[in-house]
């Protein structure tokens, strides 16, 4: 299967997300993470569908394919196509939805924000106490 850029849309407007951890500054307790922010792109699918993933890791000629295991009753097992380099997000992928727009609302909300934490991100705004605060609330606002 050769993929398109609206097939790619439709996955990801059903199935990706673009997410940002933000360790919480108002956390008084030891933090096992040692990095304050971590930005990722990723999409799971079920085992047997994992071959798009891989076309997905070929398209963009950027991210990884994990395999993750669900030992949870009615679930099945997944892969994980995932995007973590901020310059694989910045260059490839924040580009590509710039372009291709994804039609849901919710999804087009989390892009948003997600493209706007990222400049921060760029700009080293985690680095300050304000700067990691706002990026803690904007991603709150995140689904």
């Amino acid at each position: 299967m050769k993929l398109t850029p609206e097939y790619i849309v439709g996955l990801v407007d059903g199935e990706g997300s673009f997410t940002i951890h933000v360790r919480d500054p108002k956390s008084f307790k030891k933090v096992i993470r040692r990095v304050k922010v971590e930005p990722r792109f990723y999409l799971k699918l079920i085992e047997k569908d994992k071959e798009i993933l891989y076309e997905l890791k070929s398209y963009f000629k950027c991210g990884n394919v994990y395999y993750q295991p669900d030992k949870r009753p009615n679930h099945q097992n997944c892969y994980r196509y995932e995007v973590v380099s901020r310059a694989n997000l910045i260059d490839v992928i924040i580009p590509f939805f710039n372009k291709n727009k994804l039609r849901l609302k919710s999804k087009q909300t989390d892009f948003a924000l997600f493209k706007r934490m990222m400049k921060l991100i760029m700009k080293k705004a985690h680095f300050t106490d304000f700067g990691l605060k706002n990026l803690y609330e904007l991603k709150q606002q995140m689904h």
